[in-house]
């Protein structure tokens, strides 16, 4: 299994590095003007639904079925499930798409509220909208495929598939770009671009296996039944961070001009542990969890359990600190260029510390909710995403006002009511497996909880060593910020590393093999 996670993370930090990439490329394209929101806007919308429907409910949903029929049932039954189950899922997406590109300008008017009032941003974003959305049809399609190849331990080919997307924008940020009035139009025409590619890239790949889907609608065949009984709930269960991070978006429309930019330059970032690493760890534990689930073996489930929990502490806690610390070097280093001002990475660095104090909640949720889907139990995890969503509405109104009125920071207002909403999302889902006894206690889990937090001591001192010498950020040049920041997170990487290292950490502890 660790094995397995690793080999996700290392696929998934290619497409991230790309992401970087590509996002300092935005940065220095269209920087954080009323285009810039514009885009960001219209790019989310699809975004969003994407990681409800590729990464979110459907593939919690999907997965233990899958599981399930790949246990009990022949290959032809398998096929021919994937077969209804694809139609159901296509002619959905088709019948969705088809609706918010007919009337845009009305979906607009509601995500995009505080636009109303700027006329080029709510014609420039509804347009875009129109060209970014259908991505949200292809990409769900990519996911199902993906999820397919995950249930059987395919775990390379999903995980790579992303890079496309950046490669995508890169093209179009540097060849398209200059061909159009509006930059930002070859960027919408890029997101659609790549979801037809990464959808046909997968499609080998199940054909070698012998399950590529042939659509057929049959809405009573059990097994489609199971899967939107499972998926319609799991849409707030698993997706709660994600509907919260979209109300900030909606809310953030009413801010200053560059508030939906600095809070999507700060997800971006906040986004890179989280997908590399908590998407990772759930993605391989979700099939393997599922198998020891109809395997009736409770006390394997429990040690699968702990063992996730145990690699998301290990790996979010140093980075939610790491981000907080240097949110201000990492944002001038990444994306102080071109279009993007000074100014725009002081107002960015704020909501970047605030969804940290979030990561480890946002990582735990990934792996907590699929404790749950993996059992079938989705009930149980929509009832607490209910109690998660009305808290964050609450922080919302709160820390928005709070923020915005004391310190011109709105958007940051708007991020640390996520985290907050977060971190009860995944406290109420961590209490609800403890009274099952599916996951380890406190108990069990503080002697590696304190080894961690001397070994982030020992990173802290050095980085804020170093950030008490280097100062002068804005002032130096490209290569002088990278060099630099590449330092400090070598050396606090390292100092974090010896930290466990002396306290008796060690990677054969993480070795798992689900057959044991």
């Amino acid at each position: 299994m660790l094995k397995s996670s690793m080999s996700v993370s290392a696929a998934t930090m290619s497409s991230r590095v790309l992401g970087l990439v590509r996002d300092v490329l935005l940065a220095r394209l269209i920087g954080a003007g009323a285009a810039a929101d514009a885009f960001y806007v219209a790019f989310k919308l699809p975004n969003f639904f994407r990681r409800l429907f590729a990464e979110g409910a459907f593939n919690t949903a999907f997965v233990p079925v899958l599981s399930d029929y790949r246990r009990n049932r022949s290959l032809a039954e398998v096929q021919l499930f994937v077969n209804h189950v694809s139609a159901a899922l296509g002619l959905s997406l088709f019948l969705l798409t088809l609706l918010v590109v007919v009337f845009a300008p009305q979906v607009m008017a509601v995500y995009g509220a505080g636009f109303l009032d700027d006329p080029f941003k709510f014609q420039a974003a509804s347009d875009m909208l129109r060209i970014t959305f259908p991505y949200l049809m292809l990409i769900s399609l990519t996911g199902f495929a993906g999820s397919i190849l995950n249930s059987y331990d395919r775990f390379m080919v999903p995980a790579i598939t992303p890079v496309i997307l950046n490669i995508s924008l890169i093209v179009g940020a540097i060849y398209a770009a200059p061909l159009f009035q509006q930059p930002v139009f070859a960027l919408a025409w890029a997101v659609l671009v790549a979801g037809v590619l990464q959808f046909l890239f997968q499609l080998p790949f199940l054909a070698r296996m012998h399950l590529l889907p042939v659509p057929r609608l049959s809405l009573q065949d059990a097994g489609v039944r199971r899967v939107l009984k499972l998926m319609l709930p799991a849409l707030f269960g698993v997706s709660v961070s994600q509907i919260n991070l979209l109300l900030d978006t909606v809310l953030a429309t009413f801010l200053p001009t560059g508030s939906v930019s600095w809070l999507y330059y700060s997800d971006r970032l906040m986004e890179l542990p989280l997908g590399v690493f908590g998407v990772a760890i759930a993605t391989v534990a979700l099939p393997n969890l599922s198998r020891q689930r109809f395997a009736e073996d409770p006390q394997k489930f429990r040690r699968m359990m702990g063992w996730a929990i145990r690699l998301v502490l290990l790996i979010a806690l140093p980075a939610a600190l790491a981000l907080v610390a240097l949110a201000m070097p990492i944002l001038a280093g990444l994306f102080q260029y071109g279009a993007m001002l000074a100014s725009d990475v002081e107002k960015a660095r704020f909501s970047l510390a605030a969804y940290a104090l979030g990561l480890v909640a946002f990582m735990m949720i990934k792996v907590l909710a699929t404790g749950y889907f993996a059992r079938e139990d989705t009930a149980t995890p929509v009832k607490i995403g209910i109690i998660a969503m009305a808290a964050n509405m609450l922080f919302n109104l709160v820390l928005v006002l709070l923020f915005h009125f004391a310190w011109q920071l709105g958007h940051a207002g708007l991020a640390l009511a996520t985290s907050l909403s977060g971190w009860l999302n995944a406290l109420l889902l961590y209490r609800g497996l403890r009274k099952s006894d599916s996951c380890p206690g406190l108990s069990e889990l503080s002697p590696f909880l304190w080894r961690i937090v001397f070994a982030m001591g020992l990173m802290l001192a050095g980085l804020l060593l170093l950030l008490m010498v280097w100062q002068q950020w804005f002032d130096w040049s490209a290569w002088q910020r990278i060099w630099r920041l590449l330092l400090l997170c070598a050396s606090g990487g390292l100092l974090y590393l010896l930290g466990l290292f002396v306290t008796g950490v060690r990677p054969r502890q993480f070795l798992m093999n689900p057959a044991d």
